[in-house]
């Protein structure tokens, strides 16, 4: 029997495994797919700044300890497996045309300032000169001003979940590809899982389903609002790079890559389960990219697909062992922050699972938090309600 049953195979799921075995813990990780399907496969791969400020929230001081982690994580996976995930210092530039979209920018420019981030304010010509792929944009006003944040980084996530994968299984952990149909409880704790291949047993089980968590701790009873939301995202291939940093307008994001690939994201729907990519929001990502970088005559659409956000109602992930059970522990809800947050998680749910004392406080995060969502009042920041939100107010 393993030590510990992990439901998910993302980057959160095999995160948390392969610290476990690391520590000499005995781990098997069953999820109806592993690595392409999953929502961390589709994502991005931003990294914003993650300054750790006095009086920083929850949510920031997991993210600044996961962002530390990450820099040792990509050497250690390098160096086992001799995948590069790409993790790289690229900067980001945050970009504006309209008056209301600059005042917001100035906005967060001054609130980075004040997390402690190295934050440089640009008018439009200082835009260009920092990225010269931008000029048309900038030339037809399409770009009016904007801040550089020379710490944003990115990564790869299939390269990240290739390296994940190939970690694990050389730390000794069994990954099964199979769906979860059932969870067996008694007395107080979970006595086994069941899969199309039959009944898993555990000491220990963490369920890091993403969006699919909810549903599967709905089987124990437990209330988890892990409520999906889609991202679409179209991949251009370039004959040659046209930018050297992450570009951010809005919601929409161009990610270069080494090679000349152009990420282009991304949508943010309330679809339900639907991971599948739309005409419309295709044609969408494709006009941003000829809006910021001029007609791309020789972009070649190579690829699209969608990801399922599991989003949250306060805007933190739950992570930490489930009440009323004394051997089930949730690691879900990480919205848009799943593959910046991973190794932290990966490292507090390892030390909670273990016993041991963990640098990160798990309170805030704590399954067992009250979640109000956003009735009467305010979207909370960084809520799925925030979010969608924001959404309407791009689409308008």
């Amino acid at each position: 029997m393993d030590d510990c049953l992990i439901v998910g195979g993302g980057v959160i799921g095999l995160s948390i495994a392969r610290e476990l075995a690391g520590r000499g813990v005995r781990v098997r990780v069953v999820s109806r797919e592993v690595g392409r399907a999953t929502a961390s496969w589709a994502a991005a791969g931003i990294f914003p700044p993650a300054p750790e400020s006095v009086g920083a929230s929850a949510a920031d001081r997991l993210t600044a300890w996961s962002d530390r982690l990450h820099t040792r994580w990509s050497d250690e996976l390098r160096a086992e497996t001799g995948i590069d995930n790409e993790l790289r210092r690229c900067g980001g530039l945050h970009v504006a045309a309209s008056d209301a979209a600059i005042a917001r920018l100035m906005a967060a420019a001054e609130s980075w300032r004040g997390r402690g981030a190295s934050c440089t304010w640009l008018d439009a010509a200082g835009v260009e000169a920092h990225e010269p792929g931008l000029r048309p944009a900038v030339a037809r006003g399409g770009v009016r001003a904007g801040f550089l944040l020379p710490d944003e980084r990115s990564l790869r996530p299939p390269r990240h979940l290739e390296a994940l994968v190939a970690s694990c299984r050389r730390r000794g952990v069994t990954i099964l590809n199979d769906a979860v149909h059932g969870v067996e409880f008694d007395d107080g704790r979970i006595t086994a899982v069941a899969t199309a291949a039959g009944v898993v047993r555990a000491g220990a089980y963490c369920f890091a389903a993403g969006a699919w968590a909810g549903d599967i701790l709905a089987r124990l009873g437990h209330r988890l609002e892990t409520r999906p939301i889609r991202g679409q995202i179209l991949l251009l291939r370039l004959p040659r790079p046209r930018l050297d940093r992450v570009v951010n307008f809005g919601i929409d994001y161009l990610v270069p890559r080494p090679d000349g690939r152009l990420l282009v994201g991304s949508t943010i729907e309330d679809a339900g389960f639907e991971a599948t990519t739309t005409p419309a929001a295709i044609e969408r990502l494709r006009n941003v990219a000829d809006r910021l970088l001029g007609e791309l005559p020789d972009a070649e659409p190579e690829h699209a697909w969608a990801g399922l956000r599991p989003g949250s109602v306060d805007g933190l992930p739950t992570l930490g062992p489930l009440p009323g059970i004394a051997n089930g522990y949730v690691a879900a809800g990480h919205f848009r922050a799943g593959l910046h947050q991973s190794t932290g998680t990966a490292v507090l749910l390892a030390d909670l699972i273990t016993g041991a004392t963990s640098a990160c406080d798990p309170a805030p995060f704590s399954p067992a938090r009250r979640l109000d969502g956003n009735a009467g009042s305010a979207p909370r920041p960084g809520s799925v309600a925030d979010y969608l939100d924001r959404a309407r107010d791009t689409a308008a």
